[in-house]
């Protein structure tokens, strides 16, 4: 059961979820992910009652500490929410998959500065290859691939800042969604003052995607929790990568982005980072 875990939730990442999004390309970005915040937060209320975590949560929102690194972590996801949602409704879907690809090795590096873990020199090799491969993308375009460093940077931070604070997945989302829904609905209300919002004036269907944003949202996270509660780490490891796979396969091959000799040598590049990576963490995992 963990592998169709991790399979459902890496194929609503890599497939599903950047579909969605690409239904709502005539929403603005903000307006996704206000909605996207707020439904999230009704899903995840629902899943508390569901899984019986009132008291995990009542105990993760009662101390100071937990609920201050808990804001920043809300801040930090919904950044990376804002501009996930715009680099695929704007044609950035292989910049998306550059991005979640260099995330693992962002980690480490993360992780070196932070939490003084030591670097063994497979990684440090692979973190060197992967720059590179980014560099040979900045040179050959003429700038560097801001959404992909966007992605990887907000999303590594994010991952850094619920490793310092461990709180229970489910709980963490649902302080997380509880505290950004109060910004959201007041940006909502706001667009229906102006005449700017596109929610609910007669287009069920449009409706009906933006209430599903919290349903995919919910969705991969809660399935990435139970596959990591039932996989050995190094298996999660190996299967993250169908994520930004699929969005790269979407962004060649459904929606026709730009992808040259250049591109493949710089993916090339850190897909070999990525492989000495595994292998370095695949011999160091233990058995579980």
């Amino acid at each position: 059961m963990g592998v169709l875990y991790a399979l459902a939730a890496f194929f609503m990442w890599g497939l599903a979820v950047p579909l969605h999004f690409k239904l709502l390309s005539s929403v603005p970005a903000l307006q996704i992910l206000a909605h996207r915040i707020v439904w999230a937060s009704v899903f995840a209320l629902g899943l508390i009652v569901v899984f019986r975590q009132w008291s995990s949560l009542v105990e993760a929102v009662t101390s100071g500490r937990r609920l201050a690194f808990l804001s920043l972590s809300a801040g930090l996801i919904a950044i990376n929410w804002l501009i996930y949602i715009w680099a695929v409704n704007s044609g950035h879907l292989v910049q998306t998959s550059l991005g979640y690809f260099i995330n693992p090795l962002l980690n480490v590096v993360l992780g070196v500065l932070f939490l003084r873990e030591r670097l063994h020199p497979a990684q440090v090799a692979a973190c060197l290859v992967a720059g590179i491969g980014v560099i040979v993308l900045a040179v050959s375009s003429g700038e560097m691939p801001w959404v992909a460093i966007a992605l990887a940077c907000s999303f590594g931070c994010y991952g850094l800042v619920r490793k310092i604070v461990p709180v229970n997945p489910l709980v963490g989302f649902c302080i997380e969604s509880m505290l950004l829904t109060p910004l959201a609905l007041v940006y909502l209300m706001m667009t229906f003052a102006d005449g700017s919002a596109v929610a609910f004036k007669g287009d069920v269907e449009l409706d009906l995607l933006l209430v599903l944003t919290g349903l995919s949202t919910a969705a991969p996270l809660i399935w990435f929790a139970a596959a990591a509660q039932r996989l050995k780490l190094s298996t999660i490891g190996l299967l993250q990568y169908l994520a930004p796979s699929g969005q790269l396969a979407l962004g060649v091959f459904a929606y026709g982005e730009a992808f040259g000799w250049v591109d493949a040598v710089a993916f090339g590049l850190i897909w070999i980072a990525l492989a000495i990576y595994t292998f370095s963490a695949l011999r160091s995992a233990p058995s579980r």
